[in-house]
């Protein structure tokens, strides 16, 4: 059976966009399934409302979480050979990626006026041109909206910057022990992990997380390394 992945379109020099569909796509690849991309621009009428989802046989599976869960039920095991104190550890750190760096990114694409053209342009490409900076600009309200009430909205650029130098710092440590986050095989943990920080240092213009990341020597070897293993 060959599995669809529904994708937002490559974007920024990365597979796509958004570092959840990267890493699903890591995830098909290392489950050994068969699979094939599909480009969606408007993910309004996926389950949730977002991507990346799956198409397998007769089922439509949407987020990379519950992507993971049903490739583990086809004989995945992305975890092999790690402790339970390795699984435990590992959840944190994809907890830390998705739930905390994650809105980093978002902020970073959708509050910065010298970046934001660039990514409306790409994220609402297929709008046309008389309607894309109302429908954009109306999206955008909502999403910094989320933001602010989600908190990290609230703080000053150096506030989140000092929110996210542990995040980094730990993962930097972490790195220093093995080539990825738990050994020198790739694990769910690194499918979550390096998107982010990709994701991070492709974004359209300068920002300070991605240069955090982007100069940092261990981070960028990890990045590619775990491109060249799973992409």
């Amino acid at each position: 059976m060959m599995i669809k992945l529904l994708t937002f379109p490559p974007a920024f020099g990365l597979f796509a966009a958004s570092p959840f569909c990267v890493k699903a796509a890591y995830l098909l690849n290392m489950s050994g399934q068969k699979w094939e991309r599909e480009d969606i621009l408007d993910p309004r009428k996926m389950p949730y409302g977002k991507l990346p989802a799956i198409r397998a046989g007769d089922r439509l599976i949407a987020d990379s979480d519950r992507i993971q869960a049903y490739l583990e039920s086809e004989g995945a095991d992305f975890n092999k050979g790690l402790s339970d104190l390795d699984k435990a550890n590992a959840r944190a750190f994809i907890r830390m990626s998705e739930e905390h760096l994650y809105f980093h990114l978002v902020l970073d694409r959708w509050a910065d006026d010298a970046i934001w053209p660039k990514v409306r342009d790409v994220y609402f490409s297929q709008v046309p041109p008389g309607l894309r900076h109302v429908i954009a600009a109306s999206v955008r309200r909502k999403t910094l909206s989320g933001l602010h009430a989600q908190g990290l909205g609230r703080l000053s650029q150096e506030e989140r910057l000092a929110r996210i130098e542990p995040d980094i710092d730990a993962i930097t440590v972490r790195l220093r022990h093995s080539k990825f986050l738990f050994g020198d095989q790739p694990t769910a943990a690194d499918a979550s992990v390096a998107p982010m920080l990709a994701a991070a240092t492709a974004s359209p213009g300068v920002t300070p997380m991605g240069r955090m990341i982007s100069g940092n020597e261990v981070l960028m070897t990890y990045i590619a390394g775990v491109e060249e293993s799973c992409g």
